[in-house]
C-alpha cells in the first residue's frame, strides 16, 4: 500500500469517527466517539498537510478526498476550539485581590484501589483549598484522609462506598442543609448542599459522578446524560449562585455536557485556558477532560490548574474562583432555547430520541 492510497484510506475512516457521534442515540460504542477529538484534529490536520504537500490534486477522487479531509479538520478544530487559549474566556478573569468571598475547590478521583494514598494528602497539603471532593472512595479512603486532614475540614458529606462511586466532600466554609440524593441509580450519589461563603453570601453546590458509557460499567449513556439534565435543571431554577463539581465522565466539547451547559445557564472555567485533561493519567496520548467545574455568572477564576500525579488513573483539579456577583451582568449566559429544554426533559426522563446533534 502506498502512501495516498494510506491517506485516502485514514481520511475515510476520519469521516465515519467524525459523523458517529452525530448520531444521538445512547449506545456506549457510539457516545465513546464523543472523546477522542482532540486527536482526530492532530491526525486529520497531519494527514491534510502531508496529502497536498505530497500529492498533486487532479482527479475527481483526489478533489473528493481534499474536501472530506479538510470539512473532517474544520468540524473537529471547532469542537475543541473553546477550549483553547485562542478563545475567548467565558469565565473572566478575577478582578478583585484575595479576599474572604474567595473559594478553593480540589477535586481527586483518587481511583479506589490506588494504594499510594498519600500522595494525594501530600498535594492537599501545599495547596490548601476551601473545599476538597474525593471521588471513588470507600471507608478505607475515608479514614486515611480524615486521619490527615480533618481537624482543618470541620464541615463534611460524606458517602464511602465499595462500589467505586463513594464520595465525600470536606469544607472548611459551613455547609447548610447538606444532603445525599440518588436521582437515577440507587448506588450512585449526589451531594446537594447550600456552602456559607460568607456571613452574607451563599451558593449552592452540587457534586456529581455518574457511570460512564462503557460496557464494564453501563452499556448506554442514558443515566449519564439523565442525572447530568437533573442537575441542569435545578442549577437553572436555584435561586442562589451555582457551583457544580465532579466527574461527569463526559467531556467538555460533546453534546450532552454542551446542553447540560446551556440548560443549566452555567459557565465552563476551562474555555479560553486550556483542555486541562483528567483522564487518563496513565496514557499520555489518550487524555481527555473529564473531570469539571461549572459555575454561574457570578464567580470569576483566579487560577485553573492540574493537581500533581497521585497514582490515580485521573489527575486531580484546583481551581480558586472569587465571588462577585456585581459583575454577573458581564457574562451572563443566554437562556436555553425551548428546544434545548425539550431535549434535556427527554434526557432526565431517560429517553433520547433517534436524531442528529448538529
Amino acid at each position: 500500500m502506498n502512501l495516498k492510497n494510506f491517506l485516502q484510506i485514514f481520511g475515510a475512516i476520519a469521516i465515519v469517527l467524525t459523523l458517529v457521534p452525530l448520531i444521538a442515540i445512547d449506545y456506549w460504542w457510539i457516545r465513546m466517539f464523543d472523546f477522542p477529538h482532540i486527536q482526530l484534529t492532530v491526525l486529520t490536520f497531519t494527514a491534510m498537510i502531508t496529502y497536498f504537500m505530497r500529492f498533486d490534486i487532479k482527479s475527481w477522487q483526489d478533489h473528493f478526498f481534499a474536501f472530506a479531509i479538510i470539512g473532517c479538520f474544520i468540524f473537529q478544530f471547532v469542537k475543541i476550539y473553546p477550549y483553547t487559549p485562542f478563545a475567548p474566556y467565558v469565565v473572566l478573569n478575577s478582578t478583585p485581590e484575595k479576599s474572604e468571598r474567595d473559594i478553593s475547590i480540589y477535586t481527586a478521583n483518587v481511583f479506589q484501589e490506588n494504594k499510594e494514598k498519600d500522595a494525594v494528602i501530600a498535594d492537599i497539603i501545599t495547596r490548601d483549598p476551601d473545599v476538597l471532593l474525593f471521588l471513588e472512595t470507600n471507608k478505607d479512603w475515608q479514614n486515611h484522609i480524615e486521619k490527615h486532614v480533618l481537624k482543618s475540614y470541620p464541615y463534611t458529606i460524606l458517602e464511602p462506598l465499595p462500589n467505586t462511586y463513594g464520595m465525600l466532600l470536606y469544607s472548611k466554609k459551613k455547609l447548610i442543609d447538606p444532603k445525599i440524593k440518588y436521582l437515577v441509580d440507587d448506588s450512585i450519589p449526589s451531594f446537594h448542599t447550600k456552602l456559607l461563603l460568607t456571613p452574607t453570601d451563599t451558593v449552592q453546590v452540587y457534586t456529581i459522578h455518574p457511570t460512564p458509557p462503557m460496557p464494564q460499567h453501563n452499556p448506554s449513556s442514558s443515566d449519564r446524560d439523565a442525572e447530568m439534565m437533573k442537575i441542569a435543571n435545578m442549577s437553572r431554577a436555584s435561586k442562589l449562585p451555582v457551583l457544580v463539581i465532579g466527574d461527569f465522565n463526559d467531556v467538555a466539547w460533546s453534546a450532552t455536557t454542551s446542553l447540560f451547559e446551556n440548560v443549566g445557564e452555567l459557565l465552563d472555567v476551562r474555555k479560553g485556558r486550556g483542555f486541562y485533561n483528567t483522564f487518563n493519567a496513565n496514557s499520555f496520548l489518550l487524555r481527555w477532560p473529564l473531570d469539571h467545574i461549572f459555575v454561574s455568572s457570578e464567580f470569576r477564576v483566579i487560577q485553573v490548574t492540574l493537581g500533581k500525579d497521585i497514582h490515580s488513573d485521573h489527575f486531580p483539579t484546583f481551581t480558586h474562583l472569587s465571588f462577585e456577583p456585581e459583575l454577573a451582568y458581564l457574562q451572563k449566559p443566554q437562556p436555553p432555547s425551548e428546544a434545548e429544554l425539550q431535549r434535556a426533559k427527554e434526557q432526565a426522563s431517560g429517553v433520547r430520541k433517534l436524531e442528529l446533534d448538529f
